[in-house]
């Protein structure tokens, strides 16, 4: 098959722009990373309620403040989640989450029988899921960033783990759907799922232990905790595996090929973000159940 050079192009200026986004938003401080993921918060709300409304077409129909509260309680679970880090003068970020999240649950509620004059509880249980699906992932994400302990290298260099951790799983994400896509084109035979008939099992494995072996290689020269890296490599490609079927099947519901196009050639903030959202639970669990 010829390559197409126009395709290309897209597709590799979309990727370098998102790179470039991508890392200043995470390596600038604390507030780039907020800022970052709030965008990527809504983005990932809008396209969810697109698709829920192509799978079920009354979804269409929820009122303007359900539409927008819910994304708004969504956010106030990401700002209840930071850490004492966010802080404006004597006001914390906690604070105003929980403020918020309090005042939307009541609201939500009051006003969808005000507009709708009924409850629609399957209307309810598709927004309470993208609170679980998108909300709640992102908001341990921003928990885990408020993280304030510094764990010194091997070689005596010092980095902040609410910073590493994140970088850990994001880079061990993008190498494994590297990896699994390099060695499923070279020796995959064996499909690994119909819900998405390009994945071989033999990729599927090759980019879980690529990811392990790089990431552990890298944590070993640079004097960092192999095992822990190894550890999060391995959730965050598992996961992320299946955080990546999951919205396959999500857009097989919804019969479209890619959530959004805001990112021309790579489709949606789903697209980009999907191993992601079901990666950062468990790495978080991780985190904190073991590591702290």
């Amino acid at each position: 098959m010829a390559m197409n050079w126009k395709v290309f192009r897209t597709r590799a200026i979309t990727a370098l722009v998102f790179v470039l986004v991508m890392m200043a938003g995470l390596l600038l401080n604390e507030w780039s990373f907020l800022l970052l993921f709030s965008v990527i918060h809504f983005g990932c709300w809008i396209e969810y309620q697109r698709l829920l409304g192509r799978i079920d077409p009354s979804y269409k129909n929820i009122s303007t403040f359900h539409r927008y509260g819910v994304m708004l309680a969504g956010w106030s679970m990401m700002l209840y989640a930071a850490g004492d880090i966010y802080h404006i003068a004597n006001i914390t970020l906690p604070g105003i989450g929980l403020a918020m999240g309090l005042t939307f649950a009541f609201a939500l509620p009051i006003v969808e029988i005000l507009f709708s004059q009924q409850v629609n509880f399957t209307h309810i249980r598709y927004s309470a899921l993208g609170l679980i699906y998108i909300s709640l992932s992102w908001a341990l994400m921003i928990n885990i960033r408020s993280i304030h302990e510094i764990w010194v290298t091997g070689n005596g260099c010092p980095y902040e783990v609410g910073l590493m951790i994140p970088l850990v799983t994001i880079f061990s994400i993008w190498i494994n759907d590297t990896m699994a896509y390099i060695v499923g084109s070279l020796i995959g035979k064996t499909p690994f799922s119909k819900i998405s008939p390009k994945k071989t099992i033999e990729g599927t494995a090759g980019g879980i232990i690529l990811c392990v072996a790089s990431m552990g290689i890298l944590a070993y020269f640079i004097k960092m905790p192999v095992m822990h890296i190894c550890i999060i490599a391995a959730i965050s490609a598992v996961a992320g595996t299946a955080g990546d079927l999951l919205e396959s099947k999500i857009k097989r519901m919804a019969n479209v090929k890619d959530s959004g196009s805001i990112m021309p050639g790579h489709g949606g903030f789903l697209d980009r973000f999907d191993s992601l959202l079901l990666a950062t639970p468990f790495v978080w669990l991780y985190v904190m159940i073991v590591m702290k």
